[in-house]
């Protein structure tokens, strides 16, 4: 007889432990923290049920909770590329808004580095490209994780802050729809995709095309969005900037246009250095309503 009961109990848990419930045990911290900011190694959830998406986390000291700020990267049409893509970090960025009292979450969508797995935000070719579709599933693989780290007790469950960078900023525009009590603000920089075509500077894939998504996802828009650019950006550079986010604006959205100065030889890469982090800060300070480094604490 208790092998029988043990053999039921066995049973029970192998039709209740489904595979959803094993992904979730997945998830969560991968070692302990580390200097500066508390760094963590994380998995995280994303839209394709099979590999954990990679992610670094900051925090600041204490308990929290903290609000967070969810770092969208970069991304390239390359499959090359892509798979060799070291995992985006964000570091000067990250520590500007651990300063400022945000837990800040930098994760890999699927198809980059070392989360592999599909490339689920393909805009496909130059000609025919479908930015309304790359920006809608990069948005989802901005919520999947978001949305697990609101569940966690260091984490305010009101007040985030999306902040795009290049194709990352773009699944943050598309996000624009989301409750603003949940998602604060949404900060884009160099939002676009389908830039420097055929690698030459100053070039887009089918421009009106990107355009006309941009005001798609002006519709229903209740977040804020500030929407930055460099001056020496050859990637969505200012004057086209601009008519995407005007493009927003007559969709519906709010949003608040700032061209930055130069920074490097390439501005499209401003947000991953200090010194670009540095010239974006009273932009920064403006659209996250903080005051300094205490302000995002209370």
């Amino acid at each position: 007889m208790p092998s029988f009961k043990l053999f039921f109990v066995l049973l029970v848990l192998v039709v209740f432990w489904t595979p959803a419930a094993l992904a979730q045990g997945r998830f969560g911290p991968q070692g302990a923290e580390a200097e500066p900011n508390r760094e963590q190694q994380w998995l995280v959830p994303s839209p394709d049920p099979e590999p954990a998406a990679h992610a670094v986390l900051f925090r600041p000291a204490g308990d929290g909770p903290f609000r967070l700020a969810l770092i969208a990267h970069a991304s390239t049409q390359n499959t090359l590329r892509r798979a060799q893509m070291p995992q985006p970090e964000y570091r000067a960025l990250a520590a500007w808004l651990v300063a400022r009292g945000f837990a800040v979450l930098v994760p890999e969508r699927p198809g980059h580095g070392a989360t592999g797995g599909k490339y689920l935000e393909d805009q496909r070719g130059c000609d025919d490209a479908d930015y309304s579709h790359a920006g809608r599933a990069t948005a989802e693989e901005i919520s999947a994780p978001l949305n697990y780290l609101r569940g966690q007790p260091f984490i305010r469950k009101d007040g985030a802050v999306v902040i795009g960078h290049s194709a990352g900023g773009w699944g943050a525009l598309a996000l624009a729809g989301e409750d603003p009590a949940a998602v604060s603000a949404i900060v884009l920089f160099s939002a676009g995709r389908g830039g420097r075509a055929n690698d030459f500077p100053n070039q887009v894939c089918a421009p009106h095309t990107l355009i006309a998504s941009a005001g798609e996802f002006g519709h229903g828009a209740r977040v804020p969005v500030t929407w930055l650019v460099a001056a020496n950006d050859s990637y969505f550079w200012p004057d086209l900037s601009r008519k995407l986010a005007e493009a927003f604006r007559l969709g519906g959205g709010r949003v608040d246009f700032h061209v930055l100065a130069a920074s490097g030889s390439e501005g499209h890469w401003l947000p991953e250095t200090e010194a670009g982090v540095k010239i974006a800060s009273a932009e920064l300070d403006r659209a996250l309503r903080t005051l300094g480094p205490a302000a995002a604490r209370k």
